[in-house]
């Protein structure tokens, strides 16, 4: 049965719906003509993410996977038309992601080199457990988190420097802020993406993180991955002034997103132990507030975030 353009979107679109994340994914603040291609873009990410992290699969097939999904992504490129059915290991909806994708990589012209970024940062994953230093992290989140925002601007119709530099230090701002709600789990999988340098800097111990004792030297560098996270939420908010429309409004919500979390995990005095910080339903009117009053708060101190 030969699959639609219309019905690949619409499953990308569910996809995209099914797993929200800290970044925009085809929320409703998002210009409608801009859904259907950003969640081709995450259907695509999304997937290969999964191949990386989930179930018990071996490096060897974890690779292998990617591999196949890289062939994919250039394939879709030159092919208009459906591509083969789904591997062993690929998503029922593979054939789905690849013809939406393909077509909105041509019509939105993107460059396939930010794509090849996110899988070679989730190739990374497979292998990469411990990064020494902050530099080693923040390569890594140019890979796994800015090429997201990238592309977000360049179907938004931007394509300047300047913008990019901002929603580069949103995007890892935001990767980071799910490493720190996210130490204990990623620990659990084997990975620490807090840096070896602030860990050893702090006198933090592995052996604690693993008997769940969160102690003052790991507050201590928590603290100072907050506050390095914090920086760069405010280095990056220009970008939130900067574009137009629908996407300005997006682009706040996910600002004040990310910032509260930092909140959040300051508030339980950086204990990610005990409880994952988040968002939730009852965010949302906190939310709506500052979205509706965001320029008066912002004029009165650019780092406002009511607690």
């Amino acid at each position: 049965m030969v699959t639609s353009l219309e019905a690949a979107y619409a499953s990308c679109e569910h996809a995209a719906r099914s797993h929200y994340e800290n970044f925009p994914v085809a929320s409703w603040l998002v210009p409608a003509p801009m859904r259907r291609h950003v969640a081709a873009v995450y259907a695509f990410a999304r997937a290969a993410d999964d191949f990386a992290d989930e179930g018990p699969r071996a490096a060897a097939e974890r690779h292998r996977l990617l591999d196949s999904w890289k062939a994919r992504l250039n394939g879709s490129v030159s092919a208009p038309a459906p591509g083969p059915p789904p591997r062993e290991g690929e998503p029922a909806n593979t054939v789905e992601i690849f013809l939406a994708l393909g077509d909105t990589i041509r019509s939105k012209r993107l460059p396939i080199v930010l794509f090849e970024d996110l899988l070679s940062a989730f190739a990374q994953d497979v292998t990469v457990t411990r990064y020494a230093a902050w530099d080693d992290v923040l390569d890594y989140s140019r890979r796994s988190a800015n090429p997201v925002g990238r592309l977000v601007l360049r179907i938004a119709g931007y394509d300047e420097p300047r913008l990019d530099g901002w929603s580069d230090a949103i995007c890892s701002a935001l990767q980071l802020t799910n490493f720190w709600q996210d130490l204990k789990v990623d620990f659990d999988r084997g990975r620490i993406y807090l840096p070896v340098e602030e860990i050893r800097g702090h006198g933090a111990t592995e052996s604690d993180l693993a008997a769940g004792r969160l102690t003052q030297a790991w507050r201590g560098a928590m603290a100072a991955a907050v506050a390095r996270t914090r920086a760069m939420f405010l280095a990056g908010r220009p970008l939130c002034e900067a574009v137009a429309g629908r996407l300005k409004h997006e682009l706040r919500a996910t600002w004040l997103g990310g910032m509260r979390v930092l909140s959040r995990i300051e508030r339980a005095d950086f204990d990610v132990i005990a409880r994952r910080p988040r968002l939730g339903a009852a965010d949302v009117p906190w939310l709506a507030w500052k979205l509706a009053t965001w320029r008066s708060h912002m004029l009165l101190d650019p780092r406002a975030e009511p607690r």
